[in-house]
């Protein structure tokens, strides 16, 4: 009795599972599955007369898009599983981040060990009390235009990468999401300011910053930064040039990536860079990027070169605030002491004072 009432337990329950199993096989959805997969005339899955022939040509339409009739119109759409949205998404998300901290709190970490060891750089002979004329008005106001911008460029781009993490367990979820939509609409706006500043920054300094062979000297003896006596040079020294083409170039980009940016789907400068690339070192790099991939790699390229840059500024504003004695003056009245020129610009100083420059010296006047 025993085993005759498993049988019949067994018997009924294999009945129901057939049973289930053949109105789902019957279900439309399964229908529908079993028609895609199914081929049917030949090669095409589905009976259609328009779809792929296989499953690998199915898959690449879906991973490049721009396929077949699109609702709407735009062929991007069509674009329904992006291949490299996953690693651009942990670039964006984990190693973006965790690179650019390293490289910013690098440069203030030497910079405080320089700053311990070799202290700020003094003028050797004091101050003269005479001063010479470094730079105009509209060089200063350029410089200043160029430093402003940068700064909130630098301050609401930073929030974009660090914001999440540092800011937003801090003031909240309200007050973060107001601060960075302003910040976005402010990074859009001032980014022009930028450009302008670098153009005129561009104009006024390009005839000072080409190299020469006083440059060589200035690397050999460290600048006058490590080890005894300062180097000559014109206007502007080597370090003072690879700052300013630094800027220039590094600035060019992230302008060129920053428009890109504000106009979506709109060009294809990584396409063409690669390109060119492919061309001139017979590199093999992808030149058929989807609309979205090109957006990624500019969104990547435009906050590594802006992390590059906010490394370099850093260093910039040590040398010339508190790094170095009389430096900062410069570009806050734009007077120089006579000494601290003689010492960190000599040539410029004798091309000034035998006529050959328009600045002009004066005698400081004693406070009262």
């Amino acid at each position: 009795m025993q085993m005759a009432r498993s049988i019949w337990v067994f018997i009924f329950t294999a009945f129901i599972i057939l049973s289930v199993g053949n109105i789902g096989l019957h279900s439309p959805a399964y229908a529908q599955e079993t028609a895609i997969e199914q081929p049917t005339g030949g090669s095409v899955p589905g009976g259609t007369t328009d779809g792929a022939a296989s499953d690998s040509e199915l898959w690449r339409m879906i991973r490049q898009g721009g396929q077949g009739n699109v609702v709407g119109g735009d062929p991007n759409s069509g674009l329904m599983i992006q291949s490299q949205g996953e690693d651009w998404r942990k670039l964006r998300n984990e190693e973006l981040p965790r690179y650019s901290a390293w490289a910013i709190l690098g440069i203030l970490l030497l910079l405080s060990l320089f700053f311990a060891i070799r202290g700020r750089i003094k003028i050797e002979h004091g101050k003269s009390g005479k001063t010479i004329t470094r730079f105009a008005m509209i060089e200063r106001a350029s410089h200043w235009l160029l430093a402003s911008s940068f700064i909130i460029l630098a301050l609401t781009g930073l929030n974009l990468i660090f914001g999440k993490s540092l800011l937003l367990p801090i003031i909240g979820a309200g007050a973060f999401s107001s601060l960075t939509i302003f910040g976005k609409f402010v990074h859009n706006y001032v980014g022009f300011a930028f450009m302008v500043a670098l153009v005129m920054v561009a104009v006024l300094w390009i005839k000072h910053n080409l190299p020469s062979r006083h440059d060589i000297v200035w690397f050999l003896k460290g600048g006058g930064m490590i080890g005894l006596g300062h180097p000559p040079a014109k206007k502007f020294n080597a370090g003072q040039k690879i700052i300013f083409w630094v800027v220039i170039l590094c600035g060019v980009s992230i302008s060129m990536s920053g428009w890109a940016l504000l106009n979506p789907f709109t060009t294809t400068m990584m396409a063409d860079t690669a390109a060119l690339a492919n061309s001139i070192f017979g590199t093999s790099f992808a030149t058929d990027l989807a609309p979205i991939h090109e957006q990624q790699l500019q969104t990547t390229w435009h906050s590594i070169m802006a992390v590059f840059m906010i490394v370099v500024i850093i260093a910039h504003i040590y040398i010339g605030s508190v790094g170095m004695e009389g430096a900062l003056d410069a570009m806050t009245t734009g007077e120089v002491d006579e000494n601290w020129a003689t010492e960190h610009h000599s040539l410029w100083v004798e091309e000034v004072k035998s006529g050959g420059g328009k600045s002009t010296s004066k005698t400081a006047q004693p406070a009262e």
